[in-house]
C-alpha cells in the first residue's frame, strides 16, 4: 500500500511502470516542501525491494528497514551529510556524490535494487551535478536515483533531461480538510490547517499533532502585523533582524516572507469580498479592519514587493538591502480620523 495521500496521478504512474517493468533509472520529484516527495520516494524504494506480492506492503523487514533508514541498499543524501559546508554557502558536494557513485557500482547487498534519494537536489554543486550526470547517462543495472526538488530551475537542464519528471501538486483545500477531519481534527481546525499548509498535507498533519507549531505561527504573525502597522524605524530593525539570520536559517526567512505574503493576500481577498478563501481564518475580524485602510492598488503592490524580495534573496543579492527596500515599499495603514464634534 502506498502511503502518500492526495497524489493519485504520481502513484498511478509509478505503479504502472512497476507492473509493466518499465522503470526509469532516474526520477525527479518536484513540489513544495511537505507535499510528500520523501514519502513517495521511500514508497518507491519499498516497492522495488518489497518481499511481499502486494508491493509495497510496508510490513516486511525490507519495507520497515527502508522506512527507518536502516536498509543497506537505500540511501538518503542531503545537506545534513555535508559536514564541511559553511553557513554562507551550503551545497551537496562532489565528495558526497562520489561516495554514492562508488556504492552504485556495487551489486545490491540485501535487496533487489539500490536506491539513492537525493533530497534538495537543487543544492547540488556544479561539480556534483556533473559527476551525477555521467552516471545518469550510463546507468548501472538495478540502480534507481530519485531526486527531490522544490525548484527544478536551479538544477542543470542536462540533469533534468535524464530524469523522468513527476510533479506533485498541492491538494485542494476542501479535500485536504476532509483528510484532516478523518484523522481527528475538528472542522474548524481542519480548515485552518488546510489553508495554512497551502495544500501540503504533510505540514498540516505534523502541525495537528504539535501545538507548538501553531503557537510559533501566532507569534510570528503578531510580529509581522505589528511591523506592518508600525513606523519606519521598526521596519528597518526587522529587516536587519531577518538579514542577520539569513545565512544561518535561509528557510526561516523564506517562511517569514511567505507568511507576510499570505497576510497581504488575505487583505486582497477581504477587499474583493472573497473572505471565505483567506488563509488566516482565525484573524478574519482583524483582517477586515486592516483591509479598510488600504486600496487594492496598495495591496497588490505590497504582494509584488514581497515576492520580488524573495526572488532577489534566491539570486544572492545583498540581503539587507533587498529586505529594506521591501519594507520601504510596503504601504502605510491609513487611519481615518474621527469627525470633530
Amino acid at each position: 500500500m502506498w502511503e502518500v495521500i492526495g497524489q493519485e496521478g504520481a502513484v498511478s504512474l509509478l505503479k504502472h511502470s512497476l507492473d509493466e517493468n518499465r522503470l526509469s533509472h532516474a526520477y525527479l520529484f518536484i513540489g513544495p516542501p511537505h507535499i510528500g516527495k520523501m514519502t513517495l520516494a521511500k514508497n518507491l524504494a519499498q516497492a522495488l525491494n518489497c518481499q511481499s506480492e502486494e508491493k509495497p506492503c510496508r510490513e516486511c523487514d525490507s519495507c520497515k528497514k527502508i522506512l527507518e533508514n536502516k536498509h543497506s541498499d537505500v540511501q538518503v543524501i542531503d545537506l545534513a551529510h555535508n559536514e564541511e559546508a559553511d553557513t554562507e554557502r551550503k551545497f551537496i558536494g562532489v565528495e558526497q556524490i562520489d561516495g554514492i557513485l562508488h556504492d552504485a557500482s556495487l551489486p545490491p547487498f540485501e535487496g533487489s535494487y539500490k536506491v539513492f534519494i537525493i533530497e534538495k537536489a537543487e543544492l547540488l554543486s556544479i561539480g556534483a551535478a556533473n559527476r551525477l550526470l555521467k552516471t545518469l547517462e550510463e546507468p548501472e543495472a538495478k540502480v534507481v536515483f530519485i531526486l527531490l526538488t522544490t525548484n527544478e530551475k536551479r538544477l542543470l537542464k542536462t540533469v533534468v533531461s535524464r530524469c523522468q519528471r513527476i510533479e506533485l501538486k498541492p491538494m485542494p483545500l476542501e479535500e485536504e480538510a476532509k483528510v484532516l477531519e478523518a484523522k481527528g481534527a475538528t472542522a474548524e481546525q481542519a480548515r485552518l490547517l488546510a489553508g495554512l499548509s497551502h495544500g501540503c498535507l504533510g505540514w498540516a498533519i505534523t502541525a495537528s499533532g504539535d501545538p507548538q507549531i501553531l503557537t510559533n505561527r501566532q507569534e510570528m504573525l503578531e510580529e509581522i502585523i505589528g511591523i506592518v502597522k508600525g513606523d519606519s524605524e521598526g521596519r528597518f530593525t526587522y529587516a536587519a533582524k531577518l538579514a542577520s539570520g539569513f545565512t544561518q536559517n535561509r528557510q526561516g526567512v523564506y517562511d517569514t516572507l511567505d507568511m507576510c505574503r499570505d497576510l497581504w493576500r488575505d487583505l486582497l481577498l477581504v477587499k474583493t469580498d472573497c473572505a471565505g478563501m483567506i488563509t488566516n481564518i482565525d484573524r478574519q475580524d482583524e483582517l477586515a479592519k486592516m483591509a479598510a485602510g488600504y486600496s487594492l492598488r496598495q495591496i497588490r503592490s505590497a504582494i509584488k514587493s514581497i515576492e520580488s524580495a524573495a526572488e532577489q534573496l534566491r539570486q544572492n543579492v545583498n540581503q539587507r538591502l533587498a529586505l529594506e527596500v521591501m519594507m520601504l515599499d510596503l504601504p502605510r495603514l491609513e487611519v481615518k480620523a474621527s469627525p470633530v464634534v
